[in-house]
């Protein structure tokens, strides 16, 4: 007789709407969805400023919202950030916010839905479940396939020169999150590869988590990872095809969802100081640190490495070994082909610098205990010290 299900809790977003060019009705979609009118985008100046914004905007003016559009938002987010969207929101009676674009724009519209009613001091919503309270009707629409940041409760902020902290509340989970794979195509290369590496990492890591992993998360780790590993370099070489996208936009979206509930480990504790040092893409440092993390976890994930080579494979009579080392190989020659970079000397990272990123990864405890092997500043400075 076993033990049957161990207890678990999956959260996610509301509802989520998969439409090719929905983006262009989002108006006729947000008047069925909300009663509130004043509505604030958050984004970016690129997004902004190449147009890509303005068939939405077009369509929610016509459908009665007044739009007040925040473009400040810049890769890794400081709170000033934060502060400056938070002040234009509030000066602009906004009553409805909308998170567009990559994973910043987003995590920053998570938390400015709380803070327009909230008189929390940013200060005391770091950590976990910390946010009272409710917040402003909250829609996420990604323009990347990476970060999965529309379907998760978490929004990290950078707080210091080099330092980042996370909030991780129930009340960051969208009310409606949108996929429109439209409006990523024209990503660049180079950033879909990176996009799309991230998401990779995040259902490779939810399936091998520690503590909260559970048959759901598995379920969409390993649909994420099938979909993302058939289509990536496809994306990469073809910015253009639809079918490609599509299955990146999703399987970004279902790995998203499976680290929200079954939480992400050491290649991204060794990924933030990389970031926050050299103000890399996210994406980027995820890439540059999976390779050595996975062969560092083999020693006890071996046979959860197995289970992945079967999704991305097809599968084989091969030992659990052989297998796990397989789906590594796999993953390797998969970042290769897609013309992501591969070393830290190649993003111009130094290598004295290695021993201070060591000590900074040391940091991320919430991170660190999810991942299959205790890591010491001494193994994280090895796993560098490959990485370069």
């Amino acid at each position: 007789m076993t033990d049957g299900i161990k207890p678990f809790t999956f959260d996610t977003p509301g509802s989520t709407l998969v439409e090719w060019g929905a983006a262009k009705r989002l108006g006729e979609l947000m008047g069925d969805w909300f009663t509130e009118r004043s509505l604030l985008i958050v984004t970016d100046k690129f997004l902004h400023e190449n147009g890509l914004l303005d068939p939405a905007k077009a369509s929610l003016e016509a459908a009665g919202f007044t739009v007040t559009v925040f473009d400040d938002v810049v890769a890794d987010p400081p709170e000033a950030v934060l502060m400056s969207c938070v002040e234009k929101g509030r000066a602009a009676g906004a009553d409805v916010v909308m998170g567009l674009g990559g994973g910043s724009s987003m995590d920053i519209a998570k938390l400015v839905a709380v803070m327009l009613v909230s008189e929390q001091p940013l200060s005391e919503l770091y950590g976990i479940g910390k946010v009272q309270g409710k917040r402003t009707p909250l829609v996420q629409v990604p323009t990347t396939a990476g970060t999965g940041s529309e379907v998760t409760n978490i929004t990290i902020l950078t707080t210091g020169e080099t330092t980042k902290m996370g909030i991780v509340s129930q009340q960051l989970y969208a009310d409606k999150v949108l996929l429109d794979a439209e409006l990523s195509i024209g990503l660049p290369a180079v950033q879909t590869a990176a996009t799309g590496i991230d998401a990779m990492v995040h259902a490779i890591e939810a399936f091998t988590s520690v503590h909260k992993k559970n048959p759901m998360s598995d379920a969409l780790a390993k649909e994420a990872l099938r979909l993302m590993a058939a289509n990536l370099v496809t994306a990469c070489e073809d910015g253009n095809n639809r079918t490609a996208r599509e299955a990146m936009l999703l399987g970004a979206n279902l790995a998203g969802q499976a680290f929200s509930n079954s939480p992400v480990a050491a290649v991204h504790a060794l990924a933030y100081p990389l970031g926050g040092h050299y103000h890399l893409p996210h994406g980027l440092t995820n890439a540059l640190m999976l390779g050595p993390v996975l062969r560092y976890n083999m020693a006890e994930a071996a046979p959860l490495y197995a289970e992945l080579a079967d999704v991305v494979m097809g599968p084989s009579d091969e030992g659990v070994q052989a297998r796990s080392a397989a789906f590594v190989a796999f993953m390797e020659d998969l970042m290769d082909r897609s013309g992501a970079p591969r070393r830290l000397r190649d993003c111009k990272v130094t290598e004295d610098s290695l021993p201070t990123l060591a000590s900074d990864a040391m940091l991320q405890t919430r991170l660190l205990v999810n991942n299959p092997v205790e890591v010491t500043e001494e193994d994280a400075l090895a796993l560098y010290r490959e990485a370069y």
